[in-house]
């Protein structure tokens, strides 16, 4: 029977990463018709339809108002709206494997986020880790040698913003409910980046409005089944599978989009993703919790808590 549970706990995982990619490539497939702001603003109104599905027994629609630290919830309502905004714009203008790889250096943000702000003590290891991060960052960028876009800020952004959240969820601790951070960062996103759209705001067509609303339903289903497969699996057998994203990013890439991947790009993202994953392998012996599956877009990497696993 625990085999049983593992193996669907894995599926359950690997479904949530895909339909995150899902998610991703939506909001690709606008090529940039709309812009960053009402892309996001309207994805995550989409995903609201997931707070149902995301509340557990006793829970209550004003929950996703409650917190035991205001500040630090309002700190995530503004970090996932400008997040969200560095994702699309990642999105819209890199292939999907170079927004990934740029976009996975969350963990690496982590490790020196917590040094400042959590006071952490890190190892060798994990330095070491955060190194080769940024060395295949140098190596997918290669400064100097190719033209550097609004994407790649817009990617680099999008980790960082993760990376505060799983830090605010660090500081608050396992109390806090799943329905009030991601409601936290739902919110964030319609009020920060509705009003930033109103500027630019245009009349979506039926094309856009599907990509829009495959961008923040798939987002919400990935949120359902991250938070349901934590139920079978712990979190640190789930961390591993968000990379992947990688192989749907390839396989978006050259079936839809006609993305090209170079050598270059290829070291970059072995290093990079080798550098989270040594990241997470460090976590699991530390013993460090994961925040839960929040996150509506792939900031969502390893975003799971152990108090999920028992269903709670």
């Amino acid at each position: 029977m625990r085999t049983d549970n593992t193996m669907k706990g894995l599926i359950l995982a690997f479904a949530s990463f895909a339909a995150y990619s899902w998610s991703d490539a939506s909001v690709k497939l606008l090529h940039g018709t709309m812009s960053a702001y009402q892309a996001a603003c309207l994805g995550a109104v989409f995903g609201l339809i997931g707070l149902p599905f995301l509340m557990k027994r006793g829970d209550r629609w004003t929950d996703v108002f409650a917190t035991t630290n205001r500040p630090l919830w309002l700190l995530r309502f503004a970090s996932q709206a400008f997040g969200t905004i560095g994702s699309v714009t990642a999105f819209t203008h890199l292939s999907m494997a170079e927004a990934f790889a740029l976009i996975f250096l969350l963990p690496s943000f982590v490790t020196i986020m917590s040094v400042f702000f959590l006071k952490e003590k890190v190892g060798v290891n994990r330095w070491a880790a955060v190194v080769i991060g940024f060395i295949g960052v140098m190596v997918v960028l290669r400064p100097g040698f190719r033209e550097l876009s609004i994407g790649h800020l817009g990617a680099v952004f999008g980790g960082l913003s993760g990376a505060i959240s799983i830090v605010v969820f660090r500081a608050m601790g396992p109390s806090e409910k799943n329905i009030s951070l991601y409601g936290a960062g739902m919110l964030g996103t319609v009020v920060v980046c509705g009003l930033l759209a109103i500027p630019e705001l245009s009349v979506p067509t039926a094309v856009q409005w599907a990509y829009v609303a495959g961008y923040g339903i798939f987002a919400a289903v990935a949120a359902i089944l991250l938070m349901y497969a934590a139920a079978y699996v712990p979190a640190t057998a789930i961390g591993p599978i968000q990379y992947s994203q990688m192989l749907w990013a390839v396989f978006f890439g050259y079936l839809i989009f006609g993305d090209g991947i170079d050598l270059p790009m290829v070291i970059g993202i072995i290093l990079i993703c080798g550098s989270g994953l040594l990241t997470l392998r460090r976590e699991k012996v530390r013993g460090t919790p994961l925040p839960p599956a929040v996150a509506p877009n792939a900031q969502a990497a390893a975003m799971i808590a152990p108090e999920l696993e028992d269903g709670r």
